[in-house]
């Protein structure tokens, strides 16, 4: 007996010297930091995107953010955190990426998702880079179940921010609204992917759910108190829909989904 444990306190150290280190992972995207704070162990994640904690643009909660160390995506920042892996969006500037290269630091860049099916690739990738595939394909399900296009006929809705700003066809708010059982409206009023709606268009050819921001994120701002969204908002609905529902795919499309889907049950056939 003592022979075979013997054995086995030998092997086990060698068995365990060839296990692969999970990598130390900077992020400087936050909408990377949600999906890490799912996939990822938390001793992994050296360090997040500022973003994520300020309360105006997070998309986790701030508790959450604050238990990591914050960088504004600097060289300078980031290097210092002696990363193995930096994750980050599309937009980076030269110099960060110059800087990460002559440091031998590996980065990858994951662009804005403008479908469902884009963003659980997204999840799947950044899981798998972390070392935690198996994580992926668990949050990827819950988006996708989050997700099931409504089985019901599509209400006319647009998705107004503040400024008149609207998300088009072609992006994920877009995608979101339809399978929650909306038709986007802003091809009707010939609105580019990411485009400004006047006010006058708006109130010439209403849609039947207008969801607003600055309603959630405000309760009101320029646009919002004209006189003639005012009365607008008598003939159909105004639904709030915060701000950081629209910044990131990944587990927020859960979020988007439940509000999307308690606006459209409300507003009945």
């Amino acid at each position: 007996m003592i022979r075979r444990l013997a054995l086995v306190a030998a092997v086990v150290p060698l068995a365990s010297a060839t296990l692969p280190r999970a990598p130390r992972i900077v992020s400087i995207n936050p909408c990377v930091d949600a999906v890490l704070m799912q996939v990822a162990d938390p001793r992994q994640i050296a360090g997040i995107s500022h973003y994520s904690q300020d309360p105006r643009a997070t998309s986790i909660p701030l508790a959450q953010a604050r238990r990591f160390t914050a960088t504004s995506g600097t060289a300078e920042e980031v290097v210092a955190l002696a990363p193995d892996l930096v994750l980050t969006g599309a937009h980076v500037a030269p110099a960060t990426i110059a800087a990460l290269t002559r440091m031998k630091i590996r980065i990858v860049q994951y662009p804005v998702p403008d479908t469902v099916e884009e963003s659980e690739a997204q999840v799947r990738d950044i899981a798998r880079v972390v070392g935690h595939a198996a994580r992926g394909e668990a949050l990827a399900g819950r988006i996708a179940a989050a997700a099931r296009p409504a089985a019901v006929t599509p209400v006319p809705a647009l998705i107004w921010q503040s400024g008149g700003l609207v998300p088009g066809t072609g992006t994920l708010p877009a995608d979101l609204l339809r399978r929650a059982g909306f038709r986007d409206m802003s091809a009707v009023y010939g609105l580019k992917k990411w485009d400004v709606l006047p006010l006058e268009y708006l109130v010439a050819r209403p849609p039947r759910v207008l969801l607003s921001t600055a309603a959630a994120d405000v309760g009101d701002d320029r646009m919002t108190s004209h006189p003639a969204v005012r009365r607008l908002a008598r003939r159909i609905t105004v639904a709030p829909y915060p701000t950081w529902l629209m910044n990131c795919g990944g587990p927020t499309i859960i979020a988007a989904m439940a509000r999307l889907r308690e606006v459209r049950q409300g507003v009945g056939a």
